[in-house]
């Protein structure tokens, strides 16, 4: 799976796992998984490489519980298991 294709299949399970998706200027240092006014948001750093996008996304899914019970693409747990084997 390509990275862009990776990071669409990131995104989807996101926003399937209720999370709001923002695509925001972040200076290419950032994004990543955030409580606001009790709603969780996925903030995707637009100035980050694809590479970049894929590591912060997958390492804030990596966490959620709900994921465990939701069927997430073989291609997609393999690189979420990449970061919840780090924490």
């Amino acid at each position: 799976m390509q990275a862009q294709e990776l990071l669409t299949a990131l995104l989807e399970l996101a926003e399937n796992a209720g999370l709001e998706v923002r695509k925001e200027y972040l200076g290419g240092e950032g994004g990543g998984l955030c409580i606001l006014r009790g709603k969780r948001i996925l903030f995707l750093d637009t100035a980050a490489d694809t590479a970049e996008q894929v590591a912060h996304t997958a390492a804030a899914l990596s966490k959620l519980p709900e994921l465990d019970t939701m069927y997430v693409l073989p291609q997609v747990r393999e690189e979420l298991d990449k970061y919840d084997a780090e924490s």
